[in-house]
């Protein structure tokens, strides 16, 4: 009699299992880039995609259970081989234009359902892999340690998110990174399929002793916390990237810092259990805690990046520890491997389900992140109370316990004291798909100066005097000197002119229309227009007609004929995030098309934390037309904030003589800098190395 065929090694196992953890975390900023342009550059389209990711992670790892449940080892590696093979007809991965939005709605649904055609069956059979092959392994080794290839999976993982942005983007193309990720998942599937299959053999013969040895079920109450600790991490994950992307950029070097954060601790959790101590992280947890509740006050003056993203990363690293640490520490016998990575999973969706698609609906703010603060330390107080003891002595035991549950009521308290203040200063309070948004008034003792506000997260979006008789002054980046102001009022003046802005705020704009003038704004949020037209006045008292289109202001250009604008001012900038897609040289062509011979185009960038002026000047060159770079500084005590607009035109001689106050200097390309296209763009590359302060300007 033959005996049963060797299995294949841990190596062999391992150089399937990292390749498919890669390509399943490489594909996610790639397809989130390819369809960002086509929802407004939204912060919350990778909101949006995490989810769809999580829901995808979720079904592989449903699939991979029902496989090891129902179905013979040879039955599960050939149904998983043929899957592999029909994915190939998918390949290349491409999202279908076919997507694009049509309006202003919430393109929650779509973005998922976008992602289902074009990654789903790949992106599931990815996800399904890695635990596939770790039961089979734990089959054919009993004595090994399937944990430690879970480790592997998420250095995989990580792998792919931090070359991303570091190594992928700025050097390849989106089409190329299409192609290229679509060729090593054909190789991959082959790779897989022979390990599958072989290992298959040598499982089979396991199986029996398996089943005479295999432990007791896991207590519900474990698999309750299973689901709950992941979910609290999953939630974080997801508040934390979206409180980043709302305020810096929608860019994938701030979509993958969190998801690499998180699968770290991931990583470090299952690899051994030296990593995580409660004795240190419970501590550490009740500090972030309640430095990450100091800076989700209302207002955050006075805050830089550089202290921005340490505190919310280590707060995030430091709250995924102990969510992923504790989980570790309730894992069961691998005989029950994938029911707890469907556990883990379902908790993943479950906290993105709660993040994209319910706390929109429920809150008029961004209430998710200090609620999963709250979570995260009452979920540790119950783990550390249930789960099994470190060998601690009793009182450092009861230290670290107090401390979290400190950590709680804190978060808690501010919580409470963050909506109560909130409640009481602010006029309105709503949100949706493209961000949250309040309007305030605020009072001054002369009461001429008293002013109504708009603010998307910590960034004003212009404001209003309540005074019937300054209420059409322009205010904030728009005074008589800025680069908007001139290039609207230059000289000669049309004694008429048709001026096209994307992006609406408050309206403030409209201030510069005359009788005859034809002012249409492009807005994208409904929101936007809504509180435009109800909290403030300028759309309804400039003497100008007055049209606002509801929809991407790109993608509405482009189903037009051409306007044939005077000016056109792309001032579209949501927080401090950009919508990349709207400074891209195809843009540039697009705006060009839109104007008349005579035309100028104005652009807004004004940033607290890139410089955007390179690419504006390598985006005019691309068309062949000049750039001038309008810096406006403000007056003491003024209402008028400082900004900076790039004027594009034909010739800069059309320029009236600027005035003494103005800081004007021609842009001149580096003939060295790539110019962004919709296949190409690198937010590093113009990253500012000294910050100013966030807060009240843009």
């Amino acid at each position: 009699m033959s005996s049963p065929p060797a299995p294949p090694s841990t190596l062999a196992h391992a150089l399937v299992i990292a390749p498919a953890a890669f390509l399943l975390f490489q594909i996610q900023p790639m397809a989130a880039k390819a369809i960002l342009p086509w929802f407004g550059g939204a912060a919350s389209v990778w909101i949006a995609c995490l989810l769809f990711f999580q829901v995808g992670l979720l079904l592989g790892y449903l699939y991979a259970h029902g496989m090891i449940r129902f179905f013979r080892p040879g039955t599960q590696a050939c149904i998983h081989s043929l899957l592999l093979l029909a994915s190939l007809a998918v390949l290349p991965v491409n999202p279908s234009a076919g997507w694009k939005p049509l309006g202003g709605e919430d393109p929650t649904l779509r973005i998922l359902g976008l992602l289902s055609i074009s990654v789903g069956l790949p992106y599931v059979l990815l996800a399904a892999t890695s635990p596939l092959l770790q039961a089979w392994y734990a089959r054919a080794h009993p004595e090994g340690l399937p944990w430690r290839l879970f480790a592997l999976s998420n250095v995989g993982s990580l792998l792919a998110l931090v070359s991303y942005p570091v190594v992928v983007e700025p050097f390849l193309g989106l089409r190329h990174q299409m192609y290229v990720w679509s060729a090593a998942f054909g190789g991959f599937a082959l790779l897989c399929g022979a390990v599958a299959l072989k290992t298959a053999r040598a499982s089979t013969a396991a199986v029996a002793v398996l089943k005479e040895a295999e432990p007791a079920s896991p207590k519900r109450f474990d698999r309750f916390l299973w689901v709950a600790l992941s979910a609290c991490a999953s939630v974080l994950l997801m508040a934390v990237s979206c409180h980043l992307t709302q305020n810096v950029a929608s860019v994938p070097f701030l979509w993958v810092l969190p998801l690499s954060l998180y699968l770290l601790t991931f990583i470090l959790c299952f690899d051994s259990r030296i990593w995580y101590r409660r004795g240190t992280f419970v501590p550490m947890l009740f500090f972030c805690l309640g430095g990450m509740t100091l800076l989700l006050g209302p207002e955050t003056e006075g805050v830089t990046l550089w202290l921005l993203l340490p505190v919310f990363s280590l707060g995030l690293f430091v709250c995924c520890m102990v969510c992923h640490g504790e989980l570790a520490l309730l894992r069961p016998h691998p005989a029950h491997l994938t029911s707890f990575y469907l556990c883990v999973a379902t908790g993943g969706a479950l906290g993105g389900l709660f993040v994209g698609i319910l706390a929109p609906r429920l809150f008029s703010g961004y209430s998710e992140l200090p609620l999963g603060l709250v979570a995260c330390a009452a979920l540790a107080l119950i783990a550390i109370w249930r789960g099994p003891p470190e060998k601690l002595p009793r009182s450092l035991f009861r230290t670290a316990w107090g401390m979290a549950a400190c950590a709680g009521v804190v978060g808690a308290v501010a919580l409470g004291f963050q909506y109560r203040r909130l409640a009481t200063s602010q006029r309105v309070m709503v949100r949706d798909f493209y961000g949250g948004l309040r309007v305030s008034d605020k009072f001054a003792k002369n009461g001429a100066d008293n002013v109504r506000m708009l603010r998307h997260g910590i960034i004003n979006h212009g404001e209003q005097f309540l005074d019937p008789a300054r209420s059409l002054l322009p205010t904030s980046y728009y005074s008589p000197w800025s680069g908007a102001a001139l290039a609207l009022t230059r000289a000669p003046r049309p004694a008429t002119q048709k001026v096209g802005v994307i992006g609406l705020g408050t309206g403030t704009l409209a201030s510069y229309g005359r009788a005859g003038d034809e002012y249409r704004f492009y807005e994208i949020s409904p929101l936007i227009i809504d509180l435009a037209r109800t909290q403030f006045t300028y759309l309804a008292d400039s003497p100008a007609r007055i049209d606002v289109v509801l929809g991407d202001g790109r993608l509405a250009l482009e189903g037009e004929e051409s306007q044939q604008f005077d000016v056109l001012l792309v001032d579209a900038f949501a927080g401090d995030a950009i919508p990349t897609h709207l400074l891209t040289a195809e843009a540039f062509a697009l705006y060009r098309g839109h104007l008349k011979p005579e035309g100028i185009l104005a652009v807004h960038i004004t940033n607290h934390f890139l410089d955007l002026a390179p690419v504006v000047a390598t985006g005019a060159k691309a068309i062949g037309w000049n750039a001038l770079q309008i810096e406006a500084l403000p007056l003491e005590a003024s209402f008028w904030r400082a900004s900076t607009w790039v004027l594009i035109l034909d010739r800069t001689g059309s320029i009236a003589p600027l005035k003494d106050f103005n800081l004007a200097r021609s842009l001149v390309p580096d003939p060295g800098r790539r110019p962004w296209t919709d296949d190409y763009s690198n937010i590093l590359g113009v990253l500012r190395s000294v910050m100013p302060a966030a807060g009240s300007s843009k």
